[in-house]
């Protein structure tokens, strides 16, 4: 458990005025970079899909925080900030970047007690620990299990068919990219610990097998048609 946070340290007008800095960053962040920039190669990479991802993380890391008996204060901040520096940093080093970043703005702006301010930059640097995460501090396993659960189910299936049509792939390759949402969703369930997440993985897993089950159904049937077809 994170050291206990008695007062709600974040008030609705300040974590909207953190929303906004993110959004901003992250904008900033693309357009500085020469040519778009790496990370705009696909579109989901671009400033607004990675807006979006942190925005969905937030909800699903306050949701588990809330029920898991976490700081939710804590876990909606870290989560907020937790990829800040993706479109900047290389991977090995955004959580790192991201910490530094939330740091500078949390001790700027506002007058937040220091044990919060160390409780949500470690979560932002932790968040991308591939280890057990029952190692991690309980605020910071909710963000990750909300950054793991946010690329599986329905969400991660229709990201899974827009990297299709932006690689021109025909929909005849379908059924292999939602195996692979299907394989990540499976991993997810083998790493998340908490009862909350666990339900939600399996819930957003099973979507995923229902639609696999219908599409490979539907993929049978053309085959029966045109059996030279190539699927």
């Amino acid at each position: 458990m994170g050291v206990e946070i008695r007062e709600n340290p974040v008030s609705e007008e300040q974590f909207e005025e953190m929303k906004q800095f993110v959004h901003d960053y992250l904008a900033a962040s693309v357009e500085n970079e020469e040519e778009g920039g790496r990370m705009r190669w696909y579109p989901w990479h671009s400033a607004e899909y990675r807006f979006n991802h942190i925005l969905n993380v937030t909800d699903l890391a306050t949701r588990i925080a809330e029920r898991e008996g976490a700081n939710a204060d804590v876990t909606r901040v870290a989560a907020l900030f937790h990829d800040i520096a993706k479109l900047e940093a290389d991977q090995d080093v955004h959580a790192e970047e991201g910490a530094r970043v939330a740091r500078e703005f949390l001790e700027s702006h506002g007058d937040y007690p220091p044990s919060f301010v160390d409780q949500v930059c470690q979560a932002v640097r932790d968040h991308s620990y591939q280890g057990d995460l029952q190692d991690v501090p309980l605020e910071a396993r909710c963000l990750m299990e909300a950054d793991l659960l946010d690329k599986v189910g329905a969400n991660g299936t229709t990201l899974m068919l827009l990297r299709m049509g932006y690689e021109a792939r025909t929909h005849m390759d379908a059924n292999e990219m939602v195996g692979r949402v299907l394989e990540r969703g499976e991993d997810a369930v083998s790493r998340v610990v908490s009862d909350t997440a666990e339900s939600m993985a399996h819930q957003r897993i099973k979507r995923v097998r229902w639609f696999k089950e219908w599409l490979e159904g539907e993929i049978a049937e053309m085959e029966e048609l045109d059996p030279d077809r190539e699927l």
